[in-house]
């Protein structure tokens, strides 16, 4: 290596080699260690280092004089670095008489001297322990993930807010409630939306095409899902409604419609939906969801596909659904026609469809909560992704933290512990060729019942009839042509005895039955007196009724062929049809699928 690399070519310092030009007064680099007193020209291409002073008089150097007084330097080997830095005579650094040279630049002077050589002048800071470096390293990874985690965090809530669609009913709930929860969720058959202009009528305003209300008891033990037919003839109330000036205007209700035209029909919005479900079934709702045909589409495909079973090849022309008996797993524009088809499987009507769509929900359900889907990033994602860009909400959960909120309460509930269940209904009696329905008011309002006092309509944690030990033998139930009773009004509202005949007769079946009257003082419940020989019929009108064991009232004597028993209605009494205590299990007849049950198929 030259003099100049990080080697001493001879022993030379490289620093060494600068020497002070007295012509010119500056330094320069002259390769030959002996020195030029006439001083030669530097080096090409190396620049002259800047002019440095020489020490004041009496200054020190802060070196020792070499031994042997002045012109004791040496030339050619090494001991010239250890040579005197002042002096006179040639090979002195000396530029003239008395002239003293500073010490080298970047060396201590008068320092330890390493290797025959002097040391820099600055003291190397301190290397940090490896493990403070690591830590140090470590932490602002940690500073920095953090870092992008809220930013990423805060650019997502801002992206699945800006996705959600509120509309303003006029009534303002908070995200979640310690009590009983009642969301409404409305599927509309409005064909806007991308893709879904083949579907049908495009000029539809959408109406409520499916309507399923989400009851959680207040334990979060249990959950109903009631299905409400789209066809079914009901009242409809008058619902204010906000309009895009921010006035309101009140679209009038109207009496024996079907249940779609709740939504849509006169510019109704979702909160007219709301009102009439309240009015029909009793129940305070808390909140709305309404999606389209692509809610569907997007949410199967998010979960990674649904499974489903058919019992039988279908091949819908109209829903486009082609399927081959056995199970499979559908999502996108395959999910949707699966729950659009209706004339392909049972009767070919809408009840059938509904049958589907609770089969699809609650395998959705399922694999929304499955591990696969709960322990994946980009899963959930896309699932929020999903649910928010569908999705058109009430204003209490108009911000992605408060549908997160709400989601993460009602998730509490077991699948095996959700039943999916179709609001009870007859054809009919107006129609001659049958296109809607009626309530069935027999059975569904002891379900309304159940599902307001958090009853489930599962199995599961129920004892089975006969598993109690040491209980009477329950009576068998009389024919409802059978059951003679006169009724009374000793407390209900006023013609509640006449109205409750009328609904005997006219809808269960009850011909014997007869108004008597009002009863000679009020009572605050509703009894029924009935002999031993009556225990059968009195079996069956509780039942109809809906009235508590605490009602039955057996004399002790029979009544004898003929004799009437005795119902009296109390101040506890509402109407006809509605029972006085929720029952125990659902009416029978009432279609229902379990949650958790993945062996369901459609016929």
């Amino acid at each position: 290596m030259d003099a100049q690399g990080r080697g001493h070519a001879g022993d030379i310092d490289p620093a060494d080699q600068w020497v002070l030009n007295p012509r010119t007064g500056n330094y320069e680099l002259r390769l030959n260690p002996a020195g030029d007193p006439s001083g030669g020209a530097p080096e090409s291409g190396r620049a002259a280092p800047p002019h440095q002073r020489g020490p004041a008089p009496g200054e020190s150097t802060g070196r020792r004089p070499a031994p042997g007084g002045t012109g004791a330097a040496t030339s050619g080997t090494g001991a010239a670095r250890a040579g005197t830095r002042s002096g006179e005579g040639t090979g002195t650094r000396s530029g003239g008489a008395g002239q003293r040279l500073p010490a080298q630049r970047g060396r201590r002077a008068g320092g330890p001297q390493r290797g025959g050589g002097p040391v820099s002048r600055r003291k190397p800071k301190a290397k940090p322990p490896r493990r403070k470096k690591v830590l140090r390293i470590g932490g602002g990874a940690i500073a920095l993930l953090v870092l992008a985690g809220c930013t990423t965090a805060s650019v997502l809530y801002f992206k699945l807010n800006g996705n959600i669609d509120k509309v303003d009913v006029g009534i303002r709930n908070d995200a979640t409630t310690d009590g009983p929860v009642n969301i409404l969720v409305i599927g509309t058959d409005a064909r806007t939306g991308k893709g879904n202009e083949k579907y049908g009528d495009l000029d539809s305003v959408g109406h409520a095409d499916t309507t399923l209300l989400l009851h959680v008891a207040k334990d979060r033990s249990n959950a109903t899902v009631l299905s409400i037919p789209r066809d079914m003839v009901t009242d409809i109330p008058a619902c204010p409604t906000q309009q895009p000036d921010g006035s309101e205007k009140v679209i009038p209700g109207e009496q024996g419609v079907r249940f779609n035209e709740s939504l849509g029909q006169h510019g109704r919005d979702p909160g007219c939906t709301w009102r009439t479900v309240e009015q029909l079934t009793g129940l305070k709702i808390n909140h709305f969801m309404m999606a389209d045909f692509n809610a569907v589409k997007t949410l199967s495909t998010a979960v990674g596909g649904v499974e489903v079973c058919v019992a039988k090849d279908i091949d819908d022309p109209k829903s486009h659904l082609k399927l081959s008996a056995g199970t499979h797993v559908v999502e996108g524009e395959q999910a949707l026609a699966f729950v659009r088809t209706r004339s392909s499987v049972g009767l070919g009507s809408d009840l059938s469809r509904i049958e589907l769509q609770q089969q699809f929900l609650g395998s959705m359900f399922r694999q929304m909560k499955s591990a696969e889907t709960l322990t994946s990033p980009t899963k959930l994602l896309d699932l929020a992704d999903a649910a928010t860009k569908a999705l058109t909400v009430d204003t209490g959960i108009g911000r992605a933290t408060d549908l997160a909120a709400l989601a993460r309460d009602l998730s509490r509930v077991p699948p095996k512990n959700i039943t999916f269940a179709t609001v009870p209904v007859l054809d009919n009696p107006a129609e001659t060729v049958k296109t809607t329905v009626v309530l069935d008011e027999a059975k569904a309002r002891p379900l309304f019942e159940m599902v307001k006092a958090d009853k489930s309509l599962t199995e599961t944690g129920k004892k089975k009839a006969g598993d109690a030990k040491g209980g009477a033998a329950e009576p068998a139930k009389a024919p409802a042509a059978e059951v003679r009773v006169d009724v009374l009004n000793g407390g209900g509202p006023i013609g509640a005895a006449q109205q409750t005949v009328s609904w005997l007769q006219n809808s269960q079946g009850v011909s014997l039955s007869r108004n008597a009257g009002n009863a000679e003082a009020e009572q605050p419940a509703t009894t029924l007196s009935y002999g031993p020989d009556q225990a059968g019929q009195a079996a069956t009108l509780a039942e109809l009724m809906g009235l508590p064991k605490s009602a039955l009232k057996e004399q002790a004597a029979d009544a004898g062929p003929g004799v009437p028993m005795t119902l009296t209605l109390g101040g506890d009494f509402d109407a006809a049809g509605t029972p006085l205590v929720a029952p125990d299990k659902a009416p029978e007849g009432v279609q229902k699928i379990n949650g958790g049950d993945d062996a369901v198929c459609a016929k």
